[in-house]
């Protein structure tokens, strides 16, 4: 099954709170991914705040082209959630 992301909200210095078309939501950081020239910027938590979902592509992106493949994203383990309130 091919998964997607509906739905990116930036939580955390490096970490994203996603939501999958298959309802799955988790929350990720990605500060130990974040090698190579293409995810330097990401480094700087104003820059890695600027992620925003693709509608092409279904998953999140930044203004310099920058992307996860949405499934090694939801490979990811993930980060305890706050308890909602």
């Amino acid at each position: 099954m091919i998964i997607h992301i509906t739905k990116v909200e930036v939580v955390g210095t490096h970490s994203l709170e996603l939501t999958f078309d298959n309802g799955i939501r988790k929350r990720v950081n990605l500060r130990r991914e974040l090698f190579g020239p293409i995810f330097e910027p990401l480094r700087d938590p104003a820059y890695f705040a600027k992620a925003t979902l693709d509608p092409d592509s279904r998953t999140v992106t930044w203004p310099n082209s920058a992307d996860f493949a949405p499934d090694f994203l939801y490979q990811l383990e993930s980060e305890e959630m706050p308890a909602a309130a």
